[in-house]
């Protein structure tokens, strides 16, 4: 049996897709979750509903690209629960554009998401978890983007592949601290930023939302089905409650065998 009890989790993007799928089931095996969002209504009603469950969570306001903010929310999470041993780094967006017409601010946007946002709530979690090394793990919402490249998403895959260079050398630096890393590595999920997703990709490639499905993103799985929020949240469970540090720095690619490692 798995279980999560006595554990702390703060997740980021937790008001709706992955995030509250993964806050919801460790929950659900036991631990506190901070549901940590840019939404602080949102974030707010997310942990209402794991509370009228019989879970414990808070909501929490936070800007993954401001440090202060990630800071408040970190030490907001441990002032409620304790402590802190888990953090899942999921906030993200999505920018569709080929190279040549892509904002240098949608970038910049981009990248502060993803890899800053990846950052800045690392190092405000490991003042927690390098105390007396008490340890913990962080977990990285990665992509099969953080392996393979697809038109138009230049940003995104730029940033889905920092994020394994930071979780390896998390691995090797948090180690004398008993502290592990990995990335999630999800293929295509029916999440709002998914399908928020195929109607830009048929407008800019000239092709129907169908054909998108079919032919761009299940294209390359072994059974052309989506991966889901509960396969992604089973891994991040599994991840959290692995016993040492025999698993570190690495990606897991959840993918219907889009990409095979």
């Amino acid at each position: 049996m798995v279980s999560l009890d006595g554990k702390v989790a703060l997740i980021t993007g937790a008001a709706s897709g992955l995030g509250k799928a993964i806050a919801e089931l460790y929950a659900k095996n036991g631990a506190a979750v901070a549901i940590a969002d840019i939404n602080q209504q949102a974030a707010d009603a997310a942990a209402a509903e794991i509370k009228a469950a019989g879970g414990k969570a808070i909501g929490i306001a936070m800007d993954v690209t401001n440090e202060d903010a990630v800071n408040a929310g970190t030490d907001k999470t441990v002032e409620a629960f304790g402590s802190l041993d888990v953090l899942i780094s999921n906030a993200g967006v999505q920018i569709i554009n080929p190279i040549d017409q892509f904002a240098f601010a949608d970038w910049k946007k981009m990248l502060a998401i993803h890899l800053d946002g990846g950052f800045l709530t690392t190092k405000a979690a490991l003042k927690h978890m390098y105390k007396d090394n008490r340890g913990g793990t962080v977990i990285y919402m990665g992509s099969v983007h953080s392996h393979e490249a697809s038109k138009l998403k230049s940003a995104y895959v730029t940033a889905k592949h920092g994020l394994l260079g930071l979780a390896r050398t998390l691995a090797k630096e948090g180690a004398a601290h008993n502290v592990r890393s990995h990335v999630i590595c999800p293929g295509f999920v029916r999440t709002p930023l998914v399908e928020k997703q195929i109607p830009e990709q048929a407008k800019e490639l000239g092709i129907s939302e169908a054909e998108v499905i079919k032919n761009v993103m299940l294209k390359d799985t072994v059974d052309g089905v989506f991966t889901t929020v509960e396969d992604i949240a089973e891994t991040a469970l599994f991840l959290a409650a692995f016993p040492s540090a025999a698993l570190t720095g690495q990606s897991l690619v959840v993918s219907h065998g889009w990409y095979m490692q």
